[in-house]
Parts: C-alpha cells; sequence; structure tokens
C-alpha cells in the first residue's frame, strides 16, 4: 500500500489527550459533528508541504471548551459557562488552538507526507466551504466522544481528505 496516510486509533487519540491535558481521558467511538453543530465548533485544517487539505478535525464547542479548560487548568465551571453561552471565550479558545497544533502529531507518519496545521477556524468564524464539505465527507474519517476527566464530553471529528 503506496498511501501512508493513516486514520489515527482511538489509543493514540486518548494518549495524546491525555498526555497533554494531565488528566484521566476517556474516548469511545461516537456520532459525526453534525451540520447544525459546525457552526459552534472548532475546526482545524491540516495541510501537506503543497498546501493541499491532507485532513479536516472538528471538535464541537462541549469538547472544544472542556479540552480548553482543562489544557489551561481552569475550572470546570469556565467550560460550562462557555457552553450555556454558546461560544467558545477567548481563553478557552487560545487552548484548543494549541491543542490542535499537538494534534498534527497524530498525521505524521515516517515515509508520509510533512502535515501541518493551517489554519483554525473558531466558532462564529468564517469555515470554507471545501473545510465544510471535507468535514462532511463519509470515506476516510473516525468519530469520537472524548470524555475529559472531570469536565465532561465531546465530539471529535476526523476526516482525511479523499
Amino acid at each position: 500500500m503506496s498511501d501512508v496516510s493513516v486514520l489515527p486509533g482511538t489509543l493514540a487519540v486518548r494518549n495524546l489527550f491525555e498526555d497533554l491535558l494531565g488528566r484521566e481521558v476517556t474516548v469511545s467511538p461516537g456520532e459525526p459533528i453534525s451540520a447544525d453543530e459546525i457552526p459552534t465548533s472548532t475546526v482545524a485544517i491540516f495541510t501537506d508541504t503543497a498546501q493541499n487539505v491532507y485532513a479536516v478535525l472538528g471538535m464541537d464547542l462541549k469538547l472544544a471548551a472542556n479540552a480548553g479548560a482543562a489544557l489551561g487548568l481552569l475550572p470546570a465551571g469556565a467550560a460550562e459557562d462557555s457552553i450555556d453561552e454558546k461560544q467558545l471565550f477567548p481563553n478557552l479558545a487560545e487552548n484548543v488552538g494549541e491543542l490542535c497544533n499537538v494534534l498534527t502529531s497524530l498525521l505524521n507518519r515516517e515515509g508520509g507526507p510533512h502535515i501541518k496545521l493551517y489554519q483554525v477556524i473558531y466558532p462564529g468564524d468564517p469555515l470554507p466551504g471545501d473545510a465544510r464539505a471535507h468535514l462532511m465527507a463519509l470515506g476516510r474519517r473516525v468519530d469520537l466522544l472524548v470524555e475529559v476527566n472531570r469536565y465532561g464530553k465531546g465530539k471529535f471529528s476526523l476526516s482525511l481528505a479523499p
């Protein structure tokens, strides 16, 4: 098989979140982010060295707020407030951007193309149509429910470009 792009497994996702957040994380199969959830989701676009879209990651507002709060060592209430107000607060957004950057390590494989974080689109920001299409596409994707201990759970959808 010449294509070395491989979807990260559940264990790899869990380990990365646990290592970064310094707390227990549970990862299980989940539902894809729905079209209705996209406007409040954080979306990360990953590209190869030729600037071609390689993968698109979506984290719903619940996961972004909970992971952002945990990464910033903020109380769970900060994530709850963000979710209640249906917006990702700037301090949480900054942490989620860092998380997206670290998630690049799940996409880089020996012998494969060098993948980097190209852009993070936060709730309320315009989402490029091609990124939306990738996120909604069937095919090579992984959809997980990620629960951050003492914070909460949310959706994680990663779709590799065809």
